[in-house]
């Protein structure tokens, strides 16, 4: 008589964009230790193949690497159908590809303000109807938006324009989306410590108290949100701090939050919350 070993039961897969720094990359780690497989998208194919290998060294998962700028539309659409494949399910999509940009609006440069369009609204847009096309029919599923408290902030720029549309889209869809098994989060973080902003030139902490303190670090944002996002919740504003930031700016007149923002130093004006 032979005995057999029962098959291991298939692992979910979870699909981020901009997997390999930053908070993408704390997604990725953070879900493949609660047990998912993963497909990680970015641009650099050295990087996704290095951090490829780091997770399933870590972790014990299959990881698959898609490599895609998501400003251009062939490649947005690699990524599309990868989400809305029928025979490899995406269960949870991260859309978490971000940047800033050190310019005005009125006078910046205009290729760069519509690549991040592209990048922080119109991926989000596509991968998301995607994903549900997908998943509402399988009636289960998971779509976390990265956005900011910066979309909060009008006079913002464009990047508070953008992330605005992206807390609004979710917003929109979680609301479609109720009874159906499927939901949508946003998270909405602060100022956190990423090598976005190292590379901008912004110092994350290091200075009085109060600045030590608007700062999070990427597990805070990481774990908030994965577990609000399990939990079914729409919106996830990681640290009591940040929530009472986030309370202040939906009760505050926005012509006063307007005033205030531009009377800040441009310098600081463009640094905002949530780059990632």
């Amino acid at each position: 008589m032979t005995s057999s070993t029962p098959a291991r039961a298939p692992r979910p897969t979870a699909l981020v964009t901009g997997a390999t720094a930053g908070l993408g990359a704390g997604f990725a780690h953070s879900l493949a230790r609660r047990g998912h497989d993963l497909v990680i998208v970015a641009r650099d194919e050295t990087r996704l193949e290095s951090t490829a290998a780091a997770l399933r060294a870590e972790h014990g998962v299959d990881v698959e690497v898609i490599a895609a700028d998501l400003s251009v539309r062939a490649d947005l659409q690699r990524v599309a159908e990868r989400v809305a494949s029928p025979g490899a399910p995406v269960d949870v999509l991260v859309n978490n590809a971000g940047f800033g940009l050190k310019q005005r609006f009125f006078d910046g440069v205009p290729g760069d303000h519509e690549r991040m369009f592209d990048v922080l609204c119109r991926a989000v847009m596509v991968l998301s109807r995607a994903a549900t096309g997908a998943m509402v029919p399988r009636g289960r599923g998971r779509i976390l938006n990265v956005g900011s408290v910066a979309g909060l902030v009008p006079g913002g720029g464009h990047y508070s324009a953008a992330k605005a549309y992206v807390i609004v889209l979710t917003e929109t869809l979680a609301g479609e989306l109720k009874g159906s098994g499927v939901s949508a989060t946003v998270v909405e973080p602060g100022y956190v410590r990423t090598e976005f902003h190292a590379r901008s030139g912004m110092r994350s902490g290091g200075g009085s108290g109060l600045t030590n303190r608007i700062w999070l670090d990427i597990d805070d944002v990481v774990d908030s949100a994965l577990d609000d996002l399990f939990a079914g919740r729409t919106v996830s504003i990681p640290t009591r701090r940040w929530k009472l930031v986030s309370t202040a700016l939906d009760v505050v007149p926005r012509r006063l939050v307007s005033r205030v923002w531009n009377a800040m130093p441009s310098g600081a004006k463009r640094r905002h919350p949530g780059q990632h």
